[in-house]
């Protein structure tokens, strides 16, 4: 039977500059640093990120697309302010939704979408 969610994963091109992106500017912990990809701890499933090679056909299909990768927040618009103050390219600002919680999608250097949601 399934215990839980272990790991997710998300393709980039640039592995330096994916660590500087994720430990750095959104703070993820790095627990593994390998040749061809990176580990952050994510708070619960641990985020692996893997470097595609760009010539690979794979490659454009993985990379630079939506995640459907969520990060909770505390506060989304103290969170944005500082991610944002980073350099940390959004979409648009925090949007109410329907169902009543607050999102907003960021891009990492890959043009990976990714959300924080409160």
């Amino acid at each position: 039977m399934l215990q839980g969610l272990m790991a997710v994963r998300l393709f980039v091109s640039d592995l330096s500059r994916a660590r500087e992106f994720y430990a750095e500017k959104l703070g993820l912990r790095l627990t593994m640093d390998e040749s061809d990809y990176l580990i952050f701890d994510a708070g619960g499933p641990m985020l692996i990120v893997e470097a595609l090679d760009p010539d690979d056909p794979e490659a454009t299909a993985l990379v630079g697309r939506f995640a459907g990768l969520s990060f909770r927040v505390d506060d989304i618009g103290a969170t944005y302010a500082a991610l944002a103050a980073k350099g940390v390219t959004f979409t648009a600002p925090p949007e109410t939704q329907p169902w009543g919680g607050t999102l907003a999608h960021f891009l990492d250097p890959d043009g990976n979408e990714l959300t924080l949601v409160e």
